[in-house]
């Protein structure tokens, strides 16, 4: 057992023998570890889930060795006395060895890549909003209120330029410079969109997410970015659950509670989930299917926000089914709550 704390630039290694005992200590650049690691023979080798552990664990599993990652929580309690990298190193080998440990699947390179795609129209999409926040607080405080929608607020702010503004001629020329930087970006953020979108076409499971309301092409590609190839699937992972959607519970005197979400796991794709499943709670409150119906009876006793992240853990599950199975969405088919 090969455990290995990662560091940018020096990695500390500790290698455990049949006995749990430490066998081994070093400490090399990451060129070196790759090097090394390719000289053992077989074995398990152990790191946490960071930035280039699934690089590395691709050309450790090239090599013909076992690769496990673990989040770094997990690791953290098998840490003796203070911390260092060498007792991080032996914690992670340590922890590893656990029969109930929770594993990390390894990321293939078309994941990551995806997985790019999708954080770097994350951040044009904030840029965008912060810049459209910034118009329209330049020209409020001239008097001239601009709507929140995209389209009227592009289409409302050409009237204006083209028009005569009752503002200074420096302050037209910024509002001139902001304006083509908002185009920029949403052209850029367009090319994305059909970017993701073509991969969706060229997708069978991206496919067969995209007919779940709600999903879409978004969340259909940032789900294949963050699960494996469907091998958890099989296993019954509640998606839900692993990305935070489902509510966190308490007991105490043999009586249980129900208290707020998680918001463990996978960030990104929770808040994208949510924001599926608010544009969608239209469509299915208007649908005679099983869904509609659970989602209206919801609406009567529940706040729209509550019903929002319901059916955003509803929605999970149906993808879940989708991958599991194999097969489209089927509107009439009723899905568990």
């Amino acid at each position: 057992m090969l455990g290995i704390d990662l560091g940018k630039n020096s990695c500390s290694l500790a290698g455990l023998d049949a006995s749990g005992a430490v066998a081994l200590r070093r400490r090399m650049t990451r060129e070196g570890v790759i090097v090394f690691v390719a000289k053992l023979p077989a074995c398990v080798v152990a790191m946490e889930a960071c930035c280039g552990a699934h690089f590395l664990g691709r050309t450790f599993q090239a090599q013909g060795h076992e690769v496990r990652l673990m989040s770094p929580e997990y690791v953290q309690p098998y840490v003796k006395a203070q911390k260092t990298d060498d007792r991080d190193a032996e914690a992670i080998a340590e922890a590893t060895t656990r029969p109930t440990m929770r594993l990390v699947t390894l990321k293939t390179e078309a994941q990551l890549d995806l997985q790019v795609l999708h954080r770097a129209r994350q951040r044009l999409v904030t840029s965008r909003t912060r810049l459209t926040n910034q118009l329209r607080a330049v020209l409020l405080e001239r008097g001239i209120i601009l709507p929140k929608r995209r389209a009227s607020l592009v289409q409302r702010l050409d009237e204006l330029m083209n028009g005569e503004l009752p503002i200074s001629v420096r302050a037209v020329r910024l509002l001139g410079d902001l304006r083509d930087e908002w185009a920029s970006l949403d052209r850029r953020i367009k090319s994305y969109d059909d970017e993701l979108a073509a991969l969706t076409r060229d997708d069978a499971q991206a496919r067969a997410l995209a007919t779940i309301p709600g999903i879409g092409v978004i969340n259909a590609t940032a789900l294949l970015a963050a699960v494996d190839d469907g091998s958890a699937f099989a296993r019954g992972r509640d998606l839900a659950a692993w990305l935070g959607l489902t509510p966190r519970q308490h007991s105490t005197g043999g009586k249980t509670r129900l208290l707020g979400v998680s918001k463990r796991g996978n960030k990104y794709i929770r808040v994208q989930l949510i924001h599926g499943a608010r544009a969608a709670m239209a469509h299915f409150v208007r649908q005679a299917t099983p869904t509609g119906e659970w989602v209206r009876r919801l609406v009567a006793r529940a706040h729209p926000n509550v019903v929002v992240v319901a059916l955003a853990a509803k929605l999970a599950r149906t993808a879940w089914a989708v991958l599991r199975h194999g097969r489209s969405f089927d509107r009439q088919t009723p899905v568990a709550a």
